[in-house]
């Protein structure tokens, strides 16, 4: 996991950002507070605070590190989450 803070908020930055994009060791982006992760393209990342975003390398980093699917951009991923969640939840 890669905070969006500890990248240069330049051009520098922006290219090592970039370069790690590139070379899929940086494959999805997520919120810290909420606890969400999603595709690079989503909309809703987009949007984040920079001070909220982290990036991650792999979806099984994201679920160790105990974030949900986007129900923007993961859809599908969200329902299923959220079914399980649910499961859990009542079978208490």
């Amino acid at each position: 996991m890669i905070k969006h803070t500890d990248f240069e908020n330049n051009e520098k930055g922006k290219l090592k950002l970039g370069h790690l994009i590139n070379e899929n060791k940086i494959v999805f982006g997520g919120n810290i507070s909420l606890k969400i992760y999603g595709t690079l393209q989503c909309k809703s990342g987009k949007r984040m605070k920079r001070e909220n975003r982290i990036f991650l390398s792999s979806e099984e980093e994201a679920i160790t590190e105990g974030y949900r699917p986007c129900v923007h951009c993961m859809r599908e991923k969200y329902l299923k989450w959220r079914v399980r969640r649910d499961k859990d939840k009542f079978a208490l």
